[in-house]
This record gives C-alpha cells, structure tokens and sequence, in this order.
C-alpha cells in the first residue's frame, strides 16, 4: 500500500510541479556554471548505497570545499541555491528516486555514508525501511543549517543533532502507518507555506 501511494503521489507531484521544476532548471543554469542535478551517494534501506538526486544549490566543486553537510553562512551555496534550499525545492527531484524504488515519501532522510559509519549497532536499525523525502526528524530539524554555527559546528551534527534525528526516526518506524504519513506530509507541506 506505502509503494502504491509513493508511485500515485509522485507522479502527481512531478505532473503539477512540472512547469516549476522547468523555472528553477532554467535559473540554476542561468545564474551558476555547472549541470542542473546534483547527484550524492546516501545510504539506503538495508545499507545500499543510492543516488540522490538533487537541484544543483552548491557551485560545481562544491565537495572538494568543505564537508558533505553544510552549515549557517555556507559559501558554497549560490545566489539561486539559497532561495532553492529556503523553500526546500532543491529536494523535489527526489520524487524521481521514490519512483526508481530507492526512496519513499516518508521516511528517515538518507544519510551520507561519511556519517552512517559511525552509526551504533541500534542506530543502524534506522536503516531497516526505505529513506524519504520527509520524516519527522526532518521537520523538526529543518533549520538544521541555521543550528549549525561556530567553529564545532561538525561536531555539534555529529554529537547532538544526528542521534537527535535519529532518535526521532526509530520512533516513526515503530509506528508507521499510512494514516500517520498523510500527517507527516500535512506537517511538511504547512511548515515549508510557512517559512
């Protein structure tokens, strides 16, 4: 039923936003040298690496500058990027990769595989389902870049927000519903109409 609902809401979404995804490729080319996509490797269900796909928001060499998280004030992030990452719509072409199966809606957000190696043996347990798009740890936490300052801002991810978040998906797993994801989709929805 969860795969059904990811391939029919997908497709709706990809169907509606479509003229909006054309704007935002049309301006990422425009305003920065470089390819529209940017695809990283995450970790997906069961340990397998994916290819998650996302609208170019970093300049192209972007991962030889800094670390794989960004961070408050982040100068690898352009002009466009800035708005795209605001509104959360440099995420949409990720309806591409619950489409392909690597991803649903809902789900814990994939994490770089830099991350997951420190990962204990119960959090590892978070890799049990599919990642999504949105979670409640992603709600929660999405002003995450602005959390991030000062000089330990690496190490502030790694101690306190990364088992926060994930704390907070193992939680979404033990009570996982359709019902419960048609919310957490709502929540999503109103705080990005919100910012």
């Amino acid at each position: 039923m969860k795969r059904l609902f990811d391939i029919f809401f997908s497709l709706l979404t990809l169907i509606v936003m479509s003229p909006i995804l054309l704007i935002i490729a049309i301006a990422i080319k425009l305003t920065s040298a470089g390819p529209i996509f940017y695809c990283s490797k995450r970790v997906g269900e069961k340990g397998k690496l994916l290819d998650l796909i996302k609208f170019r928001s970093m300049v192209v060499d972007a991962p030889q500058k800094g670390p794989n998280i960004t961070r408050n004030g982040d100068n690898r992030i352009t002009n466009i990027g800035k708005i795209l990452r605001k509104y959360k719509l440099d995420e949409l072409p990720q309806f591409f990769n619950v489409l392909k199966g690597d991803m649903s809606i809902v789900g814990p957000r994939p994490e770089d595989p830099t991350y997951v190696a420190r990962y204990s043996p119960e959090q590892l347990q978070v890799l049990c389902v599919k990642p999504g798009i949105t979670s409640p740890a992603s709600i929660k936490y999405r002003d995450e870049e602005q959390i991030l300052t000062g000089e330990n801002w690496q190490e502030k991810y790694i101690n306190e927000i990364m088992p926060a978040k994930i704390s907070i998906d193992l939680e979404y797993i033990k009570h996982q519903s359709l019902l419960n994801d048609l919310y957490i989709i709502y929540k999503t929805v109103f705080a990005v109409f919100n910012e």
